[in-house]
């Protein structure tokens, strides 16, 4: 399961990768599960990374359809900075210190966006910037540069601007650089199949030699 995820995603996260577990038979269920999952007892508790579970995240890759939204889309749409129908995409050339190497915006860096936008509510993100705090990124320091964020609705409300979040920095704000892109609602198709995996493994001519043994075994034959 961790070779499909590695072979079928470009530069998947340890996140992902790692998330694969198996859930041993016990004397009360005979059942064994093998599933991608921050689980750490049986099916079905309650887990995951900030409320967010591996299965959630590959549900559109395994089916197809639309993928769930994010932690940080829930907080922007609530907020009514993010538009109902979209969801949200690092631009091609990402803002510096916003991803994370692999196409993903860095946790870090989105919570701190979304404090500053005033859009925190949710557990998991820190509390809504003060305005103190937000001088102090318009001024930047000897490490970072000074930046001022917007949201940009593009022709949804006449603005120039593609739609999303911006950065404006340099003198009078003159460098406008994209951060966080609105873009519509994609349709996954399938990438990865649990099935074709369970398949490929052969586990049922594995138990089948396991369970002539374990009777040969018995039997002393």
């Amino acid at each position: 399961m961790q070779r499909e995820l590695t072979d079928e995603f470009d530069r998947v996260t340890p996140f992902v990768r790692s998330s694969p577990k198996v859930f041993t038979a016990t004397a009360d269920d005979l059942s064994v599960s093998i599933a991608p999952t921050l689980h750490t007892k049986r099916l079905g508790t309650t887990g995951g990374k900030v409320g967010v579970d591996p299965q959630d995240v590959l549900q559109a890759q395994e089916f197809g359809g639309r993928r769930m939204d994010k932690r940080s889309e829930v907080a922007l749409r609530r907020a009514g900075i993010l538009p109902n129908g979209f969801q949200t995409a690092l631009p091609e050339n990402p803002y510096p210190g916003s991803d994370d190497g692999r196409g993903n915006i860095r946790g870090a860096f989105v919570a701190q966006l979304i404090s500053y936008l005033q859009a925190s509510s949710e557990q998991g993100y820190r509390a809504n910037m003060t305005d103190k705090r937000r001088k102090q990124i318009h001024k930047g320091t000897a490490k970072t540069t000074g930046r001022r964020y917007f949201v940009s609705y593009g022709r949804l409300r006449g603005h120039h601007l593609a739609m999303g979040v911006w950065a404006a920095s340099g003198t009078h704000g003159s460098d406008v650089r994209p951060v966080l892109m609105f873009v519509r609602r994609p349709m996954y198709k399938p990438r990865i199949s649990m099935e074709r995996v369970a398949r490929g493994a052969g586990l049922q001519d594995y138990l089948d030699r396991r369970v002539r043994f374990r009777l040969r075994e018995a039997l002393g034959v």
